[in-house]
């Protein structure tokens, strides 16, 4: 059934009347009553009562049977369309909808809270749900459009998957309260080979920068412990199991309170990793995944808990 062909007829219907009814569509009568005729031909049934006498046309036109059910649907289908635009038209002035954030668990625990309680103030019509896993986890989520915006640690190697630098985050290498060789300063990074070293699970993006830094600082660690948390690891050190590479975010706390203590490796520069926003390359962005991209850029540079 042409949509078209029958929303020209429902409003011929409605109003009783082919000029009024064109006028409401903007057309012209001709075209109203062509319109109608063309759907009456394709349908193969009369819609409209032709040729009724005088006396009926002081009451407008006047629909057959297969009209008057024509025009009830009718009512039904553009109800919808109606609801339809409203509905999409809530969702783009951010009056209505979801919104799917994907994080790595570091920024998940303390980079993300500040902007999804800012987002949740500005637009709190908005469903926030937020997605927490390592890094693997969270791009494989995006990439199979079950997450509509992520932020993680570490580069990500996947072509459906824009990938955009979004700010830095300082590393430290951390040591349990009483290492002995936290005096050494600085230390020097082959004296940290023979220690047990705490690292993430594979697929951690903090892992993966770890690594990486290690080897950049001449640490080639012979004992390696796999723990599946940033805080697992913290605390661990906390407890004298070993020496790690950790976020400072995740571990400001204990330094303060004396639980653990940073080792600074001579020569060493800065430690620091990139942290990512990720989209899917050919997704455009929902109305309210671009107004959390957008807060992603005016908000400060503050983590939750600083």
């Amino acid at each position: 059934m042409n949509l078209h062909l029958t929303r020209i007829f429902f409003h011929v219907a409605q109003h009783r009347s082919f000029s009024r009814g064109a006028e409401s569509l903007s057309i012209s009568q001709s075209a109203a009553s062509k319109g109608v005729r063309e759907l009456e031909q394709q349908l193969d049934v009369p819609l409209i009562e032709r040729g009724a006498g005088v006396g009926k046309r002081s009451r407008g036109l006047q629909l057959t049977e297969g009209g008057q059910a024509l025009f009830e649907h009718a009512r039904g289908i553009f109800a919808l369309e109606r609801a339809a635009a409203d509905d999409l038209r809530a969702r783009a002035e951010l009056r209505r909808g979801e919104l799917t954030l994907g994080a790595s668990t570091t920024v998940a625990a303390y980079w993300l809270p500040l902007y999804v309680a800012r987002f949740a103030r500005e637009h709190p019509a908005i469903q926030l749900h937020v997605a927490v896993g390592n890094t693997h986890t969270i791009v494989q989520g995006l990439a199979d459009c079950r997450m509509d915006l992520a932020l993680v640690e570490g580069g990500v190697d996947d072509p459906d998957i824009t990938a955009r630098y979004w700010r830095d985050e300082q590393l430290v290498v951390i040591a349990p309260e009483h290492y002995p060789l936290a005096n050494r300063r600085p230390l020097k990074s082959s004296m940290l080979n023979d220690e047990i070293w705490l690292v993430r699970e594979p697929g951690s993006g903090t892992r993966e920068v770890t690594q990486q830094l290690l080897k950049q600082n001449g640490l080639e660690p012979a004992h390696q412990i796999e723990i599946g948390s940033n805080e697992g690891i913290a605390r661990a050190v906390a407890g004298g199991l070993g020496v790690a590479m950790l976020p400072w975010v995740v571990v400001q706390d204990l330094v303060a309170l004396g639980r653990v203590q940073t080792l600074e490796l001579a020569g060493a520069a800065t430690l620091r990793r990139p942290l990512f926003r990720l989209e899917r390359t050919e997704r455009p962005l929902s109305p309210a995944a671009q107004a959390f991209s957008a807060l992603l850029d005016k908000v400060g540079e503050t983590p939750a808990g600083q």
